[in-house]
């Protein structure tokens, strides 16, 4: 698919993994529009005119719409959607030593921000495509943890099921001729995964990593424009992991 001089349209544009997509995009001469909760986020895109920011939570149906609409006022016509929003956490399903169970308000706030927020943005904007035969792709942000990671009952959850409906998806919008793909990164390195890993078990992860390093965000940057170039890529997630799921 070529992009040069057309939009797309970035959720979480705001945090590590975003940042370095919007930078990618922008390389490549697309506008891009940014969809982020984070408040005075606009400040790190301050300078390029062809980045378009608003603050909105994705989670939430009437303001993601209306985000969506502003954003789309300012930078035409979009053909692509990243949705790369989203929480990482972990927590036991039980701990027996602290004599705690996962909280649902956990559960909740994790499956929002993974999956619900990919749903909501990616509806709205595949509806945008379709009513106006706009040819295009949607790109989901899944995770190695949507095999079922150890820890992780919310996040893993939320992740198969953006992988789920990245199959759906693909099947209902492919006649309209939208693809949709998703990705599926390992350990990165970002404040994030660093946050909500303890160092012990991240060493661990990565001794069990063929590659013995983390990703980078560029490296998911990358693997994001191919997701995009490639028009015969639809419906499948791509495991960018350093081999941690071989």
């Amino acid at each position: 698919m070529e992009i040069s001089g057309k939009a797309a349209i970035v959720t979480g544009g705001a945090g590590n993994i975003g940042r370095a997509v919007v930078a990618a995009l922008r390389q490549r001469t697309m506008t891009v529009g940014v969809l982020d909760a984070v408040p005075d986020g606009g400040s790190l895109f301050a300078g390029d005119p062809s980045i378009a920011y608003v603050a909105a939570d994705a989670a939430d149906e009437s303001a993601a719409a209306a985000a969506i609409d502003v954003l789309a006022e300012r930078i035409g016509r979009v053909c692509v959607l990243v949705n790369c929003a989203g929480l990482i956490h972990s927590e036991p399903l039980v701990n027996v030593l602290a004599r705690r169970r996962h909280e649902r308000s956990t559960w909740d706030a994790v499956l929002a921000s993974n999956l619900t927020a990919t749903f909501t943005v990616g509806s709205i904007v595949a509806e945008r495509m379709a009513r106006t035969r706009t040819k295009g792709v949607l790109v989901n942000f899944s995770s190695f943890a949507a095999a079922g990671n150890p820890g992780q009952t919310a996040y893993a959850a939320a992740k198969a099921g953006v992988e789920a409906l990245t199959v759906v998806w693909a099947r209902e919008l492919g006649p309209f001729g939208i693809r949709v793909v998703a990705i599926a990164p390992g350990f990165v390195d970002t404040p994030s995964t660093h946050a909500a890993m303890d160092p012990d078990v991240l060493a661990e992860w990565l001794r069990r990593t063929p590659l013995r390093r983390l990703g980078t965000p560029a490296e998911i940057a990358q693997a994001v424009l191919f997701a995009i170039d490639n028009d015969f890529l639809t419906g499948r997630a791509l495991a960018l992991d350093g081999g941690l799921s071989i």
